[in-house]
């Protein structure tokens, strides 16, 4: 027997997680949150989200998750610090396996989110926690006035390295592309930022340093010409994977490990809705995640209640 019942489960604290959460306990639905870690998912390491609505000078990612969890919390919502290891059908509703126990549930929103991509190239897992980082805000004021390097141009990429220039001495940011994909808010302040430095058509095929970071090894893409880049540390923002290995052999992902969905979030399965960055197509934004929770709150509401 499960140690308790709820109406839906949402797991994942993320901010498309938090959201559901909070839309569906307003919604009149018995609500538990599974929360893994700090609230907030991968946006509680940006020190600045300029571009979530009703913030004029942008808000701390590490205080935004908080905050929706409170709200939450104060309309009703339950949490639990604990992490799904399986989703199995139960008696035409749901059970979710943590390790402290099992729950039921008639519905289930997965907000699970996404982790860090990595190189996968020599000297990165070894020197993890050692220079090698994801997280400019935790990491950056280590390395004051030391250069560093930021792998990536994307959003994430010229966000941190905006962060890291507030620290380090000179901030080079290699990327794949000829040109930075990052929105043109941050293109333009990197632009302005004296000590952001970016290198187009690069690749790092090795992370170099004994104890610790040292440097990178680099190759231009249009040559194949490799040199050594001296560096105190190497921050990593080439993409996300889903957090989705709990459910290989429960629901059906795309060849990438997201969850597809319909515009009501529902995935395969009756009662199973999927948002933000782990289902499939998504916006990849903190404003369309928490979009994709309020739907799902929604749908999932409409759907106990056989309309949906």
């Amino acid at each position: 027997m499960a140690d308790r019942s709820f109406d839906t489960v949402v797991i994942g604290g993320g901010v498309a997680g938090l959201t559901a959460a909070l839309f569906a306990v307003r919604g009149g639905c018995s609500t538990l949150a599974l929360v893994p870690d700090i609230p907030g998912g991968q946006l509680a390491t940006i020190d600045r989200v300029e571009d979530f609505p009703g913030f004029l000078d942008g808000v701390a990612g590490y205080e935004l998750g908080p905050t929706i969890q409170e709200q939450a919390a104060n309309a009703g919502a339950e949490f639990q610090m604990a992490e799904a290891q399986s989703l199995e059908a139960r008696g035409g509703g749901w059970l979710v396996a943590t390790g402290d126990g099992e729950i039921e549930t008639k519905s289930v929103i997965i907000a699970t989110g996404s982790r860090p991509r990595a190189l996968g190239v020599p000297g990165e897992e070894r020197l993890h926690g050692r220079g090698v980082s994801h997280c400019a805000s935790c990491d950056g004021p280590l390395l004051r006035g030391k250069a560093v390097v930021v792998v990536g141009a994307g959003d994430s990429g010229l966000q941190e390295a905006l962060t890291l220039a507030g620290f380090a001495s000179e901030v080079l940011v290699v990327h794949r592309s000829a040109a930075p994909t990052a929105q043109e808010a941050y293109r333009r302040r990197v632009r302005e930022c004296p000590n952001i430095r970016l290198q187009g058509n690069t690749v790092v095929d090795e992370i170099l340093g004994g104890d610790v970071v040292a440097g990178a090894r680099v190759r231009a893409l249009g040559t194949g010409e490799s040199s050594a880049l001296e560096a105190a540390g190497v921050f990593i923002y080439v993409g996300l994977e889903p957090n989705t290995w709990f459910l290989r052999d429960t629901l059906r992902l795309d060849e990438t490990g997201h969850i597809p969905t319909d515009i009501w979030m529902r995935t395969d399965l009756p009662g199973v809705f999927a948002v933000g960055d782990v289902r499939a197509d998504s916006a990849s934004q903190a404003i369309a995640a928490a979009g994709d929770g309020a739907t799902a709150a929604i749908a999932a509401r409409r759907y106990l209640g056989g309309l949906l």
